[in-house]
């Protein structure tokens, strides 16, 4: 065990995927051991931001998230400070910004690595990463395997592309980057957000079951022809 780390220390790939997972394992940590705030406690930040509100809130709002912050919260303060609408916006540009910061980190520390040493089945899925569209994108997004910083990190460790995994990034957002708002900014406000405006953050699990179905599908389709 001792000479298989000793080789592995002398690889640059391994030392680079070595500081990535200490990375990531350090994000866990801080993210157990440091207490958020409540939402109904972060509206007076706008005002006291001033004109610099928006900035600082996706600045922020992308740096928690490469941090493994759960969306969820990140969503919930933007509209609990900004409002249903406004907060939606600013938490979906923290969001896409946070995804191209985790997918280069991934790709920069990780891919060649993991590159040198998938075989078989992890090679094969390796190469549906690399093929994938936007609409792959969103089903991986949709699917409740891990959160929204850590599927960053994974995907740049694959060949998938920057621009696909970016577009389906913010689509599989989208729905319950409103919904999630809207509850934020009824906490902050109550009486002044519709409840039915949670409505759109159901959509994730639909959207979820329908791309599956047909992701599934396709899956079974190609090594129909292959067979």
């Amino acid at each position: 065990m001792t000479a298989t780390v000793r080789r592995l220390l002398r690889q640059p790939a391994a030392v680079r995927f070595a500081i990535l997972l200490l990375l990531v394992a350090a994000c866990g940590v801080l993210l157990l051991v440091v207490p958020r705030p409540a939402p109904s406690e972060l509206p007076g930040l706008a005002d006291r931001l001033g004109a610099a509100a928006p900035v600082a809130a996706v600045a922020a709002g992308a740096l928690l998230l490469v941090a493994l912050v759960p969306r969820t919260f990140v969503t919930l303060a933007s509209g609990a400070i900004f409002g249903p609408f406004e907060g939606a916006a600013y938490a979906l540009t923290a969001a896409l910004l946070a995804a191209a910061v985790g997918f280069a980190v991934g790709r920069l520390l990780g891919r060649e690595f993991v590159a040198e040493r998938v075989r078989g089945r992890l090679a094969r899925l390796d190469g549906w990463f690399t093929r994938q569209s936007v609409f792959g994108v969103v089903t991986v997004r949709l699917l409740p395997i891990a959160g929204f910083g850590l599927v960053s990190y994974g995907y740049g460790t694959t060949g998938a592309r920057l621009l696909p995994f970016l577009a389906g990034s913010v689509i599989a957002a989208a729905p319950s980057a409103v919904g999630y708002a809207a509850v934020g900014a009824a906490v902050a406000s109550p009486g002044d957000v519709q409840w039915f405006a949670v409505a759109p953050a159901g959509l994730g699990l639909i959207a979820s079951l329908v791309l599956v179905r047909h992701w599934w599908r396709a899956e079974r389709r190609r090594r129909a022809a292959e067979g």
